[in-house]
């Protein structure tokens, strides 16, 4: 029997295996199957069970220079792993060949954000001559002064806001409290929203909530969704937005204009640092964009 053969028997066996002990999706089978078919593809007349760390090292290698993304080798790589545990455990093979394999550095994704001027094309969206407008300006202009997550800007109520002081009061993810400033224009939209559009949409009714439906019921975040997509095509915004994208906005923002990096995350609520830490990823790739449209040598 050729290794060519040999090599899928075991592919089979594996693939068998996996789908016993771990009930795996038929999606997952197929994407091990097709990982480990590429690998015996690469080893050529090499069997599976006599593959070196060198070999493996070289097929990632190769898959990267091909332009695999470092998240999908990484993939890979995992199927490889557990394959070779696999081996080991039914004592097939002594040494898993990816044992020392470091994975493939994946880049973290950078966040969609905004231009400074597409955020006042949003803002300007909605028509504020009517209640649902004058609420609608409200949200946006307070997402995008407090860099709120959705679910807290849908979640206000009447008493987290002090528009004398302007500020907001945020309990966040694990119950962790925070201090937002609101800004001048939130706090001015924010209290036209109150004297004239939140009544009128309340009709005597009552409701906590800061941000009011027309059945004087609070604001969902699946709603707000739509508002704001709805908006993006009132402005001409092609890009997909979401309310997550004002948050990014806000933080890339902010760095642009010279805030520091810890003042960003006390903002955000974000409990580690390293998390704020992508948005001078952003702010350096504007720089370069910069450079590049405006340095004669650039």
């Amino acid at each position: 029997m050729s290794a060519s053969s040999d090599n899928q028997d075991c592919i089979d066996v594996f693939i068998d295996a996996m789908w016993l002990e771990s009930g795996l999706a038929k999606n997952t089978l197929s994407a091990y199957r097709s990982d480990l078919n590429q690998l015996a593809k690469f080893i050529g007349s090499t069997d599976l069970l006599n593959v070196q760390q060198a070999d493996v090292q070289k097929f990632l290698a190769l898959l990267m220079a091909q332009g695999s993304k470092g998240s999908s080798s990484a993939r890979v790589l995992s199927t490889l792993r557990r394959f070779y545990r696999y081996q080991i455990r039914e004592n097939r093979i002594a040494k898993d060949p990816c044992a020392q394999v470091l994975s493939p550095k994946q880049g973290r994704p950078l966040p969609k954000t905004m231009s400074e001027q597409q955020v006042d094309d949003l803002l300007s969206a909605p028509n504020t001559e009517t209640a649902l407008g004058l609420r609608d300006r409200a949200m946006l202009e307070t997402l995008y002064a407090t860099g709120l997550r959705v679910s807290e800007l849908v979640g206000l109520t009447l008493l987290e806001i002090s528009l004398d002081v302007g500020v907001v009061r945020i309990v966040g993810k694990g119950s962790k409290e925070r201090l937002v400033p609101l800004g001048e224009q939130a706090v001015d939209w924010l209290q036209r929203y109150l004297m004239s559009g939140r009544s009128a949409l309340l009709r005597e009714r009552q409701c906590d909530a800061l941000f009011v439906t027309a059945r004087a019921a609070g604001m969902t975040r699946q709603a707000f969704w739509h508002i704001i997509r709805k908006y993006a095509l009132l402005a001409g915004i092609e890009q997909g937005l979401s309310p997550h994208t004002l948050r990014h906005a806000f933080a890339t923002h902010l760095i642009n204009h010279g805030a520091d990096l810890r003042s960003v995350q006390m903002l955000l609520g974000h409990a580690d640092l390293s998390t704020t830490q992508i948005y001078t990823h952003i702010a350096r790739e504007r720089l370069q964009l910069l450079h590049g449209q405006h340095h004669p040598r650039g």
